[in-house]
């Protein structure tokens, strides 16, 4: 299946990026650190053009950490800087002033060879939907700035905001791609609010999550829930729909009959899981 996705502003968001290149020094590439291949919009080097890059992994307080310390050492092989955070608390934010003049070094050194004052440097911020830019921004900020919220399409237009004396950041809309040729990705997006769900239907995507957390996580799904009995077989559609009714009686999800609301069953499910109430987790491994 193809899932196709690509908003009227999107496009406008592409080419605005494009337009400012020029006043840019480098790019802070922001990914979800559950889903760092997943939130990787595959346009990123087209659209950036080999502008210097600092990828930050977001959300690190919801991810496993030890994946993510695997997904650092890979982004480091590929010959990026990286660093991983959460802005929502402000853990590690502070190392992305530092990191950016680092990759900067050379140029500053020039600069400072010419006996130029080294301005502040202009990072540009990009990144798929829902990742947390604005709420990255307001904490380097020390201020809200930037419109924030817990769904896709906050962020409308551009703006420059003020890093203290060292760094100036141009804020952008979420891109995602025309489409999606692997639904996995598809999926996994609608799990952490990256697209609306509207896209997909809530139902199957608590489906796949159930799913996915079933095979990587069961203890964590099951504290969660009070679950006994795990899934014979995780790629069991029949056994994960067992879950999903376990889950649901759990939660008082009944309707006439007895029989299990899925859709209310669904809408708990996605909310804990974007919550961090089903634990640190991470779907996806580097492909080493």
């Amino acid at each position: 299946m193809t899932i196709q996705w690509f908003p009227g502003h999107m496009t406008r968001a592409k080419r605005q990026i494009q337009d400012k290149l020029k006043l840019i020094d480098l790019a802070i590439e922001l990914l979800d650190a559950r889903v760092p291949l997943s939130s990787r919009n595959p346009m990123i080097e087209e659209i950036l053009n080999g502008k210097p890059r600092l990828i930050v992994l977001n959300k690190s307080d919801l991810a496993d950490p030890r994946t993510t310390e695997q997904w650092m050492a890979y982004f480091a092989s590929e010959g990026h800087e990286c660093v991983a955070v959460d802005s929502s608390t402000g853990t590690r934010v502070g190392e992305i002033p530092m990191k950016a003049k680092e990759i900067l070094h050379e140029k500053i050194a020039r600069q400072a060879a010419k006996g130029m004052n080294p301005r502040a440097v202009r990072g540009l911020i990009v990144g798929i939907p829902n990742v947390g830019k604005s709420t990255l921004i307001n904490r380097l900020a020390g201020r809200n700035i930037a419109l924030t919220g817990d769904r896709p399409g906050i962020t409308k237009g551009q703006q420059w905001i003020k890093v203290g004396t060292e760094m100036e950041l141009l804020d952008t809309p979420g891109i995602l791609w025309p489409k999606f040729e692997d639904e996995l990705v598809g999926y996994r997006l609608a799990m952490i609010g990256s697209i609306r769900e509207q896209v997909l239907n809530v139902d199957d995507i608590a489906f796949f999550a159930v799913r996915e957390l079933a095979g990587r996580y069961w203890n964590t799904l099951a504290e969660r829930y009070e679950l006994d009995a795990p899934p014979k077989d995780a790629a069991d559609s029949e056994e994960i729909v067992r879950v999903m009714e376990d889950i649901g009686r759990r939660r008082g999800c009944l309707i006439s009959g007895g029989r299990v609301d899925l859709e209310k069953t669904s809408g708990i499910i996605l909310r804990d899981l974007r919550a961090g109430k089903l634990g640190r987790i991470t779907l996806e491994a580097p492909p080493y």
